[in-house]
């Protein structure tokens, strides 16, 4: 089986799907492997070492998709609506896609994969379990993003992260506060100690206090009880407009004590919820940073700009997207690595396995056959149950 990698061409994509390094994995499970000249090189890894690990380098984008048995993209259509849908009349019937879909996003573009008759494979919706935890490529993206937040706030700040005593006297450390201790956030906690900054954090599911701790950093508790916090997959649970109007009102003095704010609180298919308002920005000391990683799906700042850096009340908000591009070395392994796992446990005896009684590939699979498959998809588009 041939597993065809196209250079991503999402505006400001420098990630790769796979890397030099895995090939020979790959290669020795029986696959040939595919990369379109220059794929790589963005993120740092030439043509030649590919060529160098066994696989073949290919002009040609059309030749690319043509020739695969299982196409391997980090922003596939879906993922990229900028300019995903070229890709569109590129796939072929029974073709294997893997990559991120955005499953969870709107019906017509996923109707449309569908109708190309590719079986689909949407990363984002890798089970959150210890057999899946190798494959999982939100998680890997997501760690990234919360350490760049942090750099990008701290290069942006007026003032130096850590204490420093020097010949001039004492510099007082800067103050960070993390909303939402996903993986993202705690990842930004992790980085934001490291660069000595006094860091603290919230997060409605009372389970993420020990790991906050467990950073260094301070769990700032609220006297309110989030209804069913999480969901079986671990992630915070949408609640009803009174919890967020009352948690934003007791989360007013910390973000307001701040001088760099993170937030990541995201919910799966769901607007992200408003944590810090204009008023609460208002407040901030001139010079403060917000750093918005759910600015993609609304934002938890009522003021972030998707996609944009803006200056408001005199406080810098970043609504930054696709933070993990940022860093295409990286981002661009972990993801290799990731997909990797996946294509190693789906192929037995050198060839697919496509068992739907396996949790992580019945969890996955988004369309085949020309439909939309996946249960939790369709209930999310309202569509009816397929019949089993």
């Amino acid at each position: 089986m041939i597993i065809g990698v196209p250079k991503e061409i999402y505006p400001g994509e420098r990630r790769v799907a796979l890397v030099p390094a895995v090939v020979p994995t790959l290669t020795k499970a029986g696959f040939e492997i595919h990369i379109q000249s220059g794929a790589g090189v963005e993120a740092g890894y030439a043509d030649s070492q590919y060529s160098d690990k066994g696989a073949k380098i290919v002009g040609d984008r059309a030749a690319i998709f043509s020739a695969a048995d299982i196409l391997v993209q980090v922003l596939c259509y879906g993922a990229n609506d900028v300019n995903g849908n070229l890709d569109v009349p590129l796939f072929h019937r029974d073709q294997v896609l893997i990559g991120f879909l955005r499953p969870f996003g709107t019906a017509e573009v996923l109707e449309a994969i569908a109708r190309s008759g590719v079986t689909s494979f949407a990363v984002e919706l890798m089970p959150r379990t210890t057999r899946a935890q190798s494959m999982d490529a939100l998680s890997s993206m997501a760690t990234v993003a919360g350490y760049k937040a942090v750099l990008m706030a701290a290069d942006t700040h007026l003032r130096i992260f850590p204490m420093l005593t020097t010949a001039a006297g004492t510099v007082t450390p800067a103050r960070v506060f993390v909303i939402g201790c996903g993986v993202a956030g705690l990842q930004a906690i992790a980085t934001s100690r490291r660069l000595g900054a006094v860091t603290s954090a919230y997060d409605l599911r009372p389970a993420a206090k020990e790991q906050v701790q467990s950073l260094g950093g301070r769990f700032v508790e609220l006297p309110i009880e989030a209804k069913d916090a999480q969901d079986a997959r671990g992630y915070a649970r949408a609640q009803d407009e009174d919890f967020y109007r009352r948690q934003r009102e007791l989360l007013g003095k910390a973000v307001q004590e701040s001088d760099v704010v993170i937030t990541a609180a995201v919910i799966p298919g769901k607007k992200s919820p408003v944590l810090v308002t204009e008023d609460m920005v208002k407040g901030m000391a001139p010079g403060s940073i917000i750093v918005d990683l759910a600015a993609e799906r609304g934002g938890n700042c009522e003021i972030t700009e998707a996609g944009k850096t803006v200056v408001k009340h005199g406080v810098t908000i970043i609504g930054a997207t696709n933070l993990a591009a940022s860093v295409p070395y990286h981002a661009s392994m972990m993801f290799a690595r990731n997909v990797t796992a996946f294509l190693m446990h789906m192929t037995k005896d050198q060839k697919l396995n496509l068992n739907l009684e396996d949790e992580i590939i019945r969890e996955t699979l988004l369309t085949r056959g020309g439909e939309i498959v996946n249960a939790r998809v369709r209930e999310f588009l309202k569509l009816p149950a397929l019949a089993k």
